[in-house]
């Protein structure tokens, strides 16, 4: 019956090469097989009522699909995909896979046959059931054509598919995945001026997070993806956030499962060491602001002895196992950067001795490949680099020598995103005058690229704070004032 009804379906399925090539039909399928991917959609039902005036057509509708002639060529459409779908359906049962027989050949047939239909509403119901048919035998049931036809699909938004079939399909490919999550992240970072704003409300409208949560295979293939672009693009602010975001969708879609159907944290975290994802994982909502204090500082100390632990390895040897739990606290550490920012804020207000595991925290995120010596002079640097800043933004008078040499640490040092970002929370949390905090960013922040960090930087701190009920009048303010001492004179923002 299944190798029936495809023929059926087939009649749908002419291409302008081939057979048919030169009958009168060719016409008729000129546009259908050249055109772009809505062309496709549009002359479905077209070709079909063109079909329907041929009698050999006609006949086998009638013969195979159970359509009457003066029908509508949508309801023998519908038809077909509906008789498809329910065998397609009923071949995933247990008793029907136990037979003695392979049906991956007529299920290849059938996805062949799709190809052309992909983007046709009408054809969801199959394409959904053949995504989701599990493989019986060692066989590749689905054509590769079928798969990466639908791949385009659902990234030109052309084709609507229901939740599990989505799944499937990024189970059945890992390119196809892979290709989500690229094009998710291409999406918000299009357009760098309105990325903050629409950051979070597209990454929580993506089925991405959730699927993730609901299936850890996925989670780690996206993670994967998360760990390259990063490492490619570790200067680039805006790839830090969205992955910030993603991760926070994502543990809010793995804590709404019902218990008994959520995976334990530590199965989408195998590599990082358990006593550092519990306090990473953590929401600084959750934890009292009096203690962020001593959870910031036990994390920084955490990492610190984890980085010299892996130094005195390797000085023995090897040590492939003890970097790659570093590399994971590091790249958790980036999908948790809250706990940075919060690290940055406590440095304002914080004595020398408090500072020191905080200093660590934030040398460890901005250099995490340095080690022994080396990683000992970054955090030497920030810690000399954060006390010209305490002296700097408590003075009533800038001196032009410190001012000049902190544009010049900003502007030659390795480390310029550290400095930046201590930078401006001393900005924005110190009790200086405003009108001080807007002289010194004006007098230091002189190059574009510095300029342009700062404005993400600060625009971030304005979203995490509102976030968290900590933006008051008085600080919208001097955020305000601080984010229009970037922009040209002749610019004011509204």
């Amino acid at each position: 019956m299944l190798s029936r009804t495809i023929l059926a379906l087939r009649l749908t399925h002419i291409r302008a090469e081939g057979a048919l090539a030169g009958s009168p039909l060719a016409p008729r399928c000129a546009p259908f097989s050249r055109g772009p991917a809505g062309a496709r959609t549009c002359s479905t039902r077209g070709l079909l009522c063109g079909l329907s005036e041929e009698g050999g057509v006609i006949y086998a509708l009638e013969r195979f699909a159970g359509i009457a002639p003066h029908h509508c060529s949508s309801q023998a459409f519908q038809k077909m995909v509906a008789l498809l779908t329910e065998e397609v359906s009923v071949s995933c049962s247990p008793a029907v896979q136990s037979l003695d027989r392979c049906l991956c050949d007529s299920i290849h047939a059938v996805s062949v046959a799709c190809v052309p239909l992909i983007t046709c509403p009408e054809a969801a119901p199959l394409i959904g059931a053949l995504l989701k048919r599990r493989v019986s035998c060692g066989c590749s049931h689905l054509s590769e054509e079928f798969i990466e036809a639908v791949s385009t699909a659902l990234l030109s938004k052309t084709l609507v598919l229901e939740d599990m079939a989505v799944i499937a399909l990024w189970c059945h490919s890992l390119s196809s995945l892979e290709g989500a999550v690229l094009s998710l992240l291409e999406s918000v970072l299009s357009d760098p001026g309105a990325v903050l704003q629409r950051l979070e409300e597209v990454v929580s409208s993506s089925f991405l997070p959730k699927a993730s949560a609901q299936h850890c295979c996925i989670f780690l293939v996206v993670n994967d993806v998360f760990r390259n672009v990063l490492m490619a693009m570790e200067e680039n602010v805006a790839v830090g956030a969205f992955i910030q975001v993603f991760t926070s969708c994502f543990l809010r879609s793995h804590s709404a499962q019902k218990q008994q159907e959520r995976l334990p944290l530590r199965a989408f975290f195998p590599h990082v060491p358990q006593n550092l994802l519990t306090p990473l994982l953590t929401e600084p909502s959750e934890v009292p602001r009096q203690a962020w204090l001593e959870h910031v500082s036990w994390i920084g100390r955490l990492l610190h002895s984890m980085s010299r632990e892996a130094d005195q390895v390797e000085e023995k040897g090897d040590s492939p196992r003890q970097r790659r739990a570093l590399f994971e606290a590091w790249f958790l550490l980036a999908q948790r950067g809250h706990w940075v920012d919060v690290a940055a804020e406590l440095l304002v207000s914080v004595d020398a001795e408090q500072s020191e595991p905080l200093l660590c925290l934030l040398t460890f995120y901005h250099h995490p490949t340095d080690r022994g010596h080396q990683s000992s002079q970054q955090i030497m640097a920030a810690r000399e680099a954060w006390g010209r800043m305490r002296i700097l933004f408590l003075t009533h008078t800038l001196p032009p020598e410190r001012l000049s040499s902190m544009n010049k640490l900003l502007s030659s040092a390795t480390s310029a995103n550290l400095l930046l970002r201590l930078l401006l929370s001393f900005a924005i949390f110190c009790p200086a005058f405003t009108s001080t905090a807007v002289k010194v960013l004006q007098k230091v922040l002189t190059q574009a690229e510095l300029k342009r960090r700062a404005e993400w930087l600060l625009a971030s701190a304005w979203h995490r704070l509102s976030r968290g009920g900590a933006l008051d009048a008085a600080l919208q303010d001097r955020l305000r004032a601080l984010q229009d001492s970037l922009l040209p004179e002749h610019i004011s923002r509204c």
